[in-house]
């Protein structure tokens, strides 16, 4: 009896292509990512305000969790202890961790970084700590990670190229480091990230000396940062015929579903972003007719639901007066909600996206998608 390849491997099939965008399937033993995907952050083994079995019942296949954080609190060596992140989070289909390195970067007290690591203070507790490339991948291996992403260097854009050379070379050589360690176990996958800020010759470099290390995929980092919107589009242009066509391509920390959906046609498989985590427990929700404020007065006497065609009860069963008094009320109920609608649409956006692809309608999807944002919703204002 033979074991299907699912079962033990980890693998990427394309199924479709329209233009650039593609459609497909990550198998691996705890379960098949539909792509395009969006990853909904579990930065510290918990998606802000939804219970697991919501998170999967919204079409989610995958959820990310965070080195930095969850080495800090619970603490790696404590989740492997206790049967490690899937068991811990009672999530057992895929997660992806992502390395520490952003997290270092922007939230670490008296970082010092050098060629072995970067040696941080703890902004919980001011602990002293060292992740180095190799601790990365450990701490990751110990939570029982799916998909293992390198440690790298992030830099704020704008910055000049010296800066940003300085960092995709650093970010090159810990991914060598980071391989290594990884080494290749079976049914799991260590992603490289490339950098190069918004340099085009830096980031073509950084693609290419990746590849070259011929990791099972590939995520573009260091964007979503600061710069506008056209620059993120043009570094993604400027790599993308730089990855292979059979691997996975991961757009780290992005976005708002109009950069996820110019991603997509721009052949981008992979998402993640706290922004609809985020902006549901602020009161800000999106929906397919573009994004509401629920703080706004005019809500406050408005007896219609979010959406009444929406699968997710959040946005069906509950009026807006009532989100509307939640919000204002600062009660959990509201930020929970909230945060239920916003996943529920996103998933639903990477759902059209990819029946889109499929069919060969990619381009009406999108002008469909994006003339139902601008026209907003016309049913009838409350007055």
């Amino acid at each position: 009896m033979t074991t299907e390849p699912s079962a033990t491997d980890f693998s990427f099939h394309l199924h479709a292509r329209d233009g650039a965008a593609r459609t497909g399937e990550i198998r691996m033993p705890r379960g098949v990512i539909r792509t395009p995907a969006f990853m909904p952050v579990g930065t510290a083994a918990t998606v802000k305000g939804m219970y697991p079995d919501q998170v999967r019942a919204l079409g989610a296949d995958v959820v990310l969790g965070n080195t930095y954080h969850l080495m800090l609190r619970p603490g790696a060596e404590r989740v492997a202890k206790l049967g490690g992140l899937h068991s811990f989070m009672n999530w057992p289909h895929p997660i992806l961790t992502d390395s520490g390195g952003f997290q270092v970067m922007s939230l670490a007290n008296l970082r010092k970084l050098t060629e072995e690591g970067v040696t941080f203070r703890s902004h919980i507790d001011g602990s002293k700590h060292m992740l180095s490339p190799e601790r990365s991948v450990e701490i990751q291996n110990l939570l029982g990670s799916d998909i293992v992403m390198q440690l790298d260097e992030c830099v704020s854009l704008p910055c000049e190229d010296k800066v940003a050379e300085k960092a995709m070379r650093l970010s090159l050589r810990w991914a060598q480091r980071c391989k290594e360690a990884f080494g290749n176990p079976a049914g799991r996958a260590l992603f490289g990230i490339v950098q190069g800020g918004s340099v085009p010759a830096l980031r073509v470099e950084s693609a290419r000396e990746l590849v070259a290390m011929d990791l099972k995929g590939y995520a573009i980092g260091g964007l979503a940062v600061g710069e506008p919107q056209d620059v993120m589009l043009a570094m993604i242009e400027t790599v993308e015929p730089h990855l292979p066509q059979a691997r996975p391509r991961y757009l780290m920390g992005v976005g708002t579903p109009d950069d996820i959906v110019q991603a997509v046609c721009r052949g981008i498989d992979m998402f993640d972003c706290v922004m609809p985590t985020r902006a549901g427990r602020h009161g800000q929700i999106f929906t397919r007719f573009g994004r509401m404020n629920l703080k706004n007065a005019k809500h406050a006497e408005d007896p219609r639901p979010v959406d009444e065609a929406s699968s997710c009860p959040a946005a069906r069963d509950w009026s807006r007066a009532y989100l509307h008094h939640l919000v204002k009320a600062e009660e959990m109920l509201g930020k929970m909600l909230l945060t239920w609608i916003n996943l529920a649409y996103y998933q639903e956006l990477m759902a059209g996206l990819r029946a889109a692809i499929a069919a060969g309608r990619l381009a009406d999807f999108v002008a469909e998608t994006k003339e139902g944002w601008v026209r907003g919703d016309t049913s009838g204002e409350a007055a």
